[in-house]
């Protein structure tokens, strides 16, 4: 099969062609039709979300297809099945789960977010040695061998460019809306960065019934699509913290009820945005910090202002769950999907696109890496 692997850090991926395995027990093959474009896959590229020695690896983690074939044990789905990879895969029988909290699930394979299968190999290689998959997904490829667990069946028929972004910046942006902050109807929510991830905060505000919902960028195109998603006030960002501070005391006097950062990669903001929230506040790590980065956090907001910071992994959700929720909410037109799209490529463009991925300036881009099934 043919897929864009990343063999070096700092470097482009490169479509090439990776040995492909039939899937064993208890998993799947998928044939991918559409993939999106992560922060986080830009990010391993960077080498800000560590990936140790995981190298090659194929990247994209938002992947959408068909069922080419299952392993034994697997009776629920069959060939042709309309299916959304999702990031989590809860064991179901470990600690965490079963005390309800599939998000943390711990019972997985020690690199299951790089592929190895529940027997310990990979389904992926070339020449002889493991091709590695990120998030244990690798969807900007032309298959995919997951386990059952990983994967959603879908009986809406929706456009798989749409439907594969519900993988990641859909569900973690709702998410961290429902799941972990648990926004009140009448709050003050401000959310710093609107790109994929971001837009879909914005949305779930809306849904939340948030009475104001800020949003910030330093893009003035991705503010109009801010405001498009449902932001009631958009600023473009300053340099200075400070600034934006007061621009949004404005808008909230006392500070915003809910503040997200949905960008990531640097730690600093995030006592900032704190310092922006009201008595007891909270703030919500969503984009992606390095494993070794430190958070210093200043001693009267969090003791005397009882401001609260937290991280969100994937939405806290059970995409099992949450994924059926979040189509019935596209199909009656409460949330938008087809409007997070804002180029789309073939996978022979792949470096392309991750230029413009890395660029910023859509929502989200998405690959189109089985067009005959589009």
């Amino acid at each position: 099969m043919r897929a864009a692997v990343l063999c070096q850090l700092h470097t482009t991926p490169k479509v090439e062609e990776i040995d492909l395995q039939e899937p064993m027990h208890g998993e799947v093959l998928v044939r991918i039709a559409a993939s999106g474009i992560c922060g986080s896959d830009v990010h391993v590229i960077h080498g800000v979300a560590p990936i140790g020695d995981s190298l090659p690896i194929i990247l994209g983690h938002e992947g959408a297809g068909v069922v080419e074939a299952v392993g034994p044990g697997v009776t629920d789905l069959r060939r042709g099945d309309r299916v959304i990879i999702t990031m989590g895969a809860p064991c179901g029988h470990c600690d965490y789960c079963s005390r309800g909290r599939m998000p943390f699930c711990n019972g997985n394979p020690p690199k299951a977010t790089y592929g190895e299968m529940d027997d310990g190999t990979y389904r992926l290689s070339k020449g002889g040695q493991p091709v590695y998959s990120f998030v244990g997904i690798g969807s900007l490829g032309e298959y995919a061998v997951v386990r059952r667990r990983k994967l959603v069946k879908v009986e809406l028929d929706a456009p798989f460019e749409s439907l594969c972004l519900t993988s990641c910046g859909v569900t973690t942006g709702l998410g961290a809306v429902f799941n972990c902050a648990e926004v009140t109807p009448g709050a003050s929510v401000l959310v710093f960065g609107c790109g994929g991830v971001g837009l879909c905060i914005i949305q779930g505000a809306k849904i939340a019934g948030a009475a104001k919902i800020i949003a910030v960028d330093n893009n003035p195109a991705k503010l109009d699509l801010a405001a498009n998603f449902g932001a009631s006030h958009c600023i473009l960002s300053p340099q200075d913290p400070k600034e934006l501070e007061a621009e949004i005391r404005k808008i909230a006097p006392r500070g915003v009820d809910y503040a997200f950062d949905a960008v990531g990669a640097r730690p600093e903001r995030l006592p900032s945005l704190m310092a922006m929230t009201d008595l007891g506040g909270l703030t919500v790590a969503v984009g992606v910090l390095g494993f070794a980065d430190k958070v210093s956090v200043s001693a009267a907001d969090l003791l005397y202002g009882a401001r609260r910071l937290t991280g969100v992994r994937g939405g806290n959700g059970f995409p099992g769950l949450d994924i059926p929720r979040i189509l019935d909410l596209y199909q009656t037109g409460r949330l938008k999907l087809d409007e997070l799209i804002g180029a789309t490529y073939e996978l022979d463009d792949i470096a392309a696109a991750f230029d413009d991925a890395e660029k910023a300036n859509h929502g989200r881009v998405v690959v189109r890496v089985t067009p005959s099934l589009l």
